[in-house]
C-alpha cells in the first residue's frame, strides 16, 4: 500500500496544473506489474501518459520504492473498466450504462444525468413476452456496486 500511496502523490504532483485529468486507479498487480488509470474530462492523450511515466517513475527510481524490478503501466482506464469516480460518470453522460445494485438487481440504461448523491437514467423495463418500455430511474452511487459503460456494435 506504501508503494500505492507514493504513486498517487507522484501522479497528482504531476498533473496539478492540468485540472483537466484526474487519477483513477492505482494497483501494483501479481509479478511486479504497477497499473495507473488516468483519464480527463475530455479523454487522455499518449503523451499525457509518457510524461506521467517518465515523472512517476523516474521518481520511483530515485527514491528506491520498488525494490524489484517492475513494470509501469501508464494508460486510461480500458472501456471493460467499472466507472470508479463521479468524473467519470460525468463524462459519460448520454452512453448506455450497465449497472449492478447492492440489492443484486441489475439495471441498464442511457445516463441522462449526474449529481453529488447518484445518477437517473433512462432505464430498460423488460417484461417477459412485451415490448421493452423506458422509465426515467434514479440511483444512489451507494446503492451501486458496478457500472459499465455498454458498447453497440450495431
Amino acid at each position: 500500500m506504501q508503494v500505492e500511496n507514493r504513486v498517487k502523490e507522484l501522479v497528482e504532483e504531476k498533473i496539478a496544473d492540468r485540472p483537466e485529468l484526474f487519477l483513477v486507479d492505482v494497483k501494483m498487480l501479481p509479478g511486479n506489474k504497477l497499473v495507473i488509470h488516468v483519464d480527463g474530462d475530455q479523454g487522455i492523450n499518449i503523451q499525457d501518459c509518457a510524461a506521467i511515466s517518465r515523472h512517476v517513475g523516474f521518481h520511483l527510481e530515485e527514491e528506491n520504492v520498488i525494490e524489484k524490478a517492475y513494470n509501469l503501466e501508464v494508460s486510461s482506464p480500458g472501456i471493460g473498466e467499472p466507472l470508479k469516480l463521479k468524473r467519470q460518470y460525468d463524462k459519460n453522460v448520454g452512453r448506455e450504462l450497465g449497472l449492478k445494485l447492492a440489492d443484486g438487481t441489475q439495471k441498464e440504461g442511457e445516463l441522462l444525468e449526474v449529481s453529488e448523491e447518484g445518477i437517473r437514467i433512462a432505464a430498460k423495463i423488460k417484461e417477459k413476452g412485451k415490448k421493452a418500455t423506458v422509465a426515467e430511474t434514479a440511483i444512489a452511487f451507494k446503492d451501486i456496486t458496478e457500472t459499465k459503460v455498454l458498447i453497440s456494435f450495431k
